[in-house]
């Protein structure tokens, strides 16, 4: 029993040290950053299996270390014009909706560690700038540069957890 107090106080501070931590990453010339706790890891572009049927930013699937991992471009998520992938272009696999997820970025830019009380929401902006907005929970400035904050749970849709699901085998997409 004590043993299983330890490992929940080792749990409270991992949780505690990642409290405040974004990951962030470049999308054209925004900044963008996503709760640490989210990331489970980051892999460099690769082959990715096509989905017929699928919304336009759900690129498809991929394998790392036998795990069906679905991705999606987070650029054409945001409604920006897609571009080809280079060498700087990155996957940030994250575990959202009990379901892992891939998320296609330009580049990746860094951690950053943002105070709860510097986070500001954003501001309510007119319809054609709609589609980023509502995955935006906040806003964050470091360095002079406002990095938007997203919120997975909104990015990542309960119908393309569907859809994930549909694309791969039975039981094949990995879990978060």
């Amino acid at each position: 029993m004590s043993e299983e107090l330890d490992l929940m106080d080792d749990l409270d501070g991992k949780e505690d040290t990642q409290k405040g931590m974004f990951m962030t990453f470049q999308i054209a010339d925004e900044c963008y950053g996503i709760a640490i706790t989210y990331v489970q890891e980051i892999v460099g572009i690769q082959s990715i299996t096509a989905v017929p049927e699928t919304e336009d930013y759900i690129r498809g699937l991929i394998n790392i270390r036998g795990k069906i991992i679905p991705v999606i471009d987070v650029r054409v998520r945001l409604k920006q014009k897609p571009r080809e992938y280079t060498d700087r272009t990155c996957i940030i696999v994250i575990g959202v909706k009990s379901t892992v997820v891939g998320l296609i970025v330009d580049e990746i830019a860094g951690v950053i560690t943002v105070n709860e009380k510097e986070i500001i929401l954003p501001p309510s902006l007119s319809q054609s700038n709609a589609g980023n907005s509502k995955y935006v929970f906040g806003l964050a400035t470091v360095d002079n540069e406002v990095k938007l904050l997203l919120d997975p749970e909104k990015l990542i849709r309960d119908e393309d957890v569907e859809a994930f699901e549909e694309a791969a085998p039975a039981g094949e997409i990995a879990e978060a």
